[in-house]
């Protein structure tokens, strides 16, 4: 392994971990970050929205947490990280208030009016030139401050502000599977598969437009025809004999 495919591997490895703890959580106990759990023990809340967080949302903070490592000073490093980490949280606990709130009013009805209105609403917003804004923002890495106070708030600062463009480029998709009770966990899957492949597309000019994962799906089939042996290898040579 390479020098620099180890740093990666320092931010990388930690967020995964985190993401399959919290997977492993949602499928040993399905139901538990489900706002019909939530209301029942509303002392519950935080943690149980947390567990949804670390699920979906650890993988995707590979490249800012990267940023905030690589300028920060060693000894600096740890406190910055966690600084960064709370900003973004902060932002995503009060986003994940609204979401409960309106899946509860929502799951009250018992139809699928909500989730149908809801989806629509998804829909609409996937198409969005604010939509488009928020993901170009997500991309930013503003320059921070190495050491001292400075870098204390620039960290935090960063965290905050890409929780902002986070949540305004997530919520829509982070609230579909609140509305959703058998397949809970399974729609967080989807979701999350969805918003993993986003964050791979470059930042575009703002418009309506029909958003498509389209370098994921290049990169997976890239993949697939690494692993799978082409038609011409499997095919039986053919040996010429005399007199052909």
């Amino acid at each position: 392994m390479t020098p620099a495919a180890r740093e990666r591997a320092q931010v990388r490895v930690p967020l995964l971990i985190v993401s399959a703890a919290a997977w492993l959580i949602l499928v040993a106990a399905p139901g538990t970050t489900h706002p019909h759990h939530a209301t029942a023990r509303l002392s519950w809340f935080a943690i149980d929205w947390l567990v949804m967080l670390g699920a979906m949302m650890a993988p995707l903070l590979n490249e800012p947490v990267r940023h905030t490592r690589d300028r920060s000073l060693a000894r600096q490093r740890a406190r910055s990280l966690v600084l960064f980490v709370a900003g973004y949280t902060a932002i995503w606990m009060a986003a994940g208030g609204v979401l409960q709130a309106i899946a509860v009013r929502a799951l009250v009805v018992h139809s699928p009016m909500p989730l149908m209105f809801f989806a629509f609403v998804a829909a609409v917003w996937q198409c969005s030139p604010l939509k488009q804004q928020c993901l170009n923002r997500a991309h930013d890495h503003p320059e921070l401050a190495a050491g001292g106070h400075a870098a204390d708030v620039a960290a935090l600062r960063f965290g905050v502000v890409h929780g902002v463009w986070c949540v305004g480029s997530c919520w829509a998709l982070m609230l579909l599977p609140l509305l959703v009770t058998r397949t809970h966990v399974g729609a967080m899957a989807c979701v999350f598969a969805w918003m993993a492949a986003e964050r791979l597309e470059r930042p575009m000019p703002r418009a309506w437009r029909v958003r498509t994962p389209e370098k994921a799906v290049r990169l997976v089939y890239a993949r697939l025809t690494l692993i799978m042996p082409s038609r011409a290898a499997i095919r039986p040579s053919r040996i010429p004999t005399l007199g052909a």
